[in-house]
């Protein structure tokens, strides 16, 4: 188990674990984190990731999930953290095909579906995600550099094993802990870069005053609040409708800060957070309810969330989206947006394919 973190242009690498911690059911998940805990209190650092679907493994309201075949928690116990710089190259990367894994007429009745819930008054908002399939061939670490090359990210992360990797180029950041201070930022609001120079100025004045994309982006800015406060105090949001640039698009987030306890155990912040607001919809509870039911098959990677736990008890997590999972010589990539009353199927459809353009550009 090998794991480099590039979040906020710092480089930290984890190697040769001298545990490896994992949970397959939702009932394993607490004893993980159980034993993260006597990990950090020995002085070791925990990295590592958490699968969508051990989302619902915190709330009791859920009945257990089948199982996906992954992993819904993969930690490493870790001696020392290292200031590597990214993974080793193979042999050189490509991917060979990529497609979307559902036509625009079944996504379309997707999204109806979704607007009668939203009708109905059971949810504002539906995070709704589909993937995209992929074959490629060479080096999972050098395939990374290449992706990252192209689309520099915030938040990037790589996790190899024997058994597969995690190639995340990720945008959001899901939360740090410093001390007592804890800080979100909830990404929700997309708009395609310009051709030029003006329309590119354009395409991003018209996300940042878009009624559509604030309108979600702040309702996922109040869930995020509602979040912390159930184990935070001093809840503020210093910024909203903040608009960051990126190969392929533009993409808007809010800022979301609160104080929690410095010692708050890793299972309480995450069971109070996990997962992201922005990568279910609102409210929370009910929203994931619906995903059950129109995602036909797990999520796994896709908005779980990649990063580490200091024995200091810094946590710093991204939101594991633009995230490749590699299995032999194929793989897959989530891609989603959140469904509102407003949103049209096409427009959502074409999202879909915006935010994965990264992976079928060569």
């Amino acid at each position: 188990m090998d794991i480099y973190i590039g979040f906020e242009g710092q480089h930290r690498a984890f190697h040769h674990p001298r545990e490896e911690l994992q949970a397959w059911k939702p009932s394993e998940v607490p004893g993980v984190f159980t034993a993260a805990e006597r990990a950090l209190r020995a002085g070791c650092y925990v990295s590592g990731f958490l699968s969508f679907e051990a989302g619902y493994a915190f709330e009791p309201v859920f009945a257990p999930a089948g199982a996906s075949g992954f992993p819904l928690v993969h930690f490493g116990v870790f001696q020392q953290m290292e200031q590597d710089g990214l993974p080793a190259v193979g042999p050189g990367p490509a991917i060979l095909e990529s497609a979307l894994a559902i036509s625009a007429d079944a996504y379309a009745q997707n999204v109806q579906r979704i607007r009668e819930f939203i009708q109905r008054g059971d949810v504002y908002q539906i995070t709704y995600c589909v993937k995209n399939l992929l074959r490629y061939e060479g080096d999972p670490g050098a395939l990374f550099r290449r992706l990252l090359a192209r689309q520099a990210v915030p938040y990037p992360a790589y996790l190899g094993t024997a058994c597969y990797s995690l190639l995340s180029l990720s945008p959001e950041l899901f939360f740090r802990k410093r001390g007592t201070h804890i800080v979100t930022k909830p990404m929700k609001g997309t708009w395609k870069r310009g051709r030029n120079f003006l329309t590119d100025w354009l395409n991003r004045w018209r996300l940042h005053w878009d009624e559509k994309n604030r309108a979600e982006n702040v309702m996922i800015a109040d869930l995020m609040r509602n979040d912390l406060g159930r184990v935070g105090t001093q809840i503020r949001v210093p910024r909203l409708f903040e608009v960051a640039s990126y190969t392929t698009l533009h993409q808007m987030t809010s800022t979301v800060t609160a104080h929690v306890p410095a010692g708050i155990p890793a299972f309480d912040l995450f069971a109070a957070l996990f997962p992201s607001g922005s990568v279910t919809g609102a409210p929370k509870i009910r929203a994931m309810q619906i995903l059950r039911e129109l995602e036909p098959q797990p999520r796994r990677i896709h908005t779980g969330a990649i990063g580490f736990i200091t024995p200091a008890r810094e946590m710093f997590f991204n939101v594991a989206i633009r995230t490749l999972l590699l299995q032999g010589q194929t793989g897959e990539m989530g891609v989603g947006g959140g469904i509102v009353w407003d949103s049209t199927p096409e427009g959502e459809y074409e999202e879909c394919l915006i935010k994965s353009a990264f992976i079928r550009e060569r």
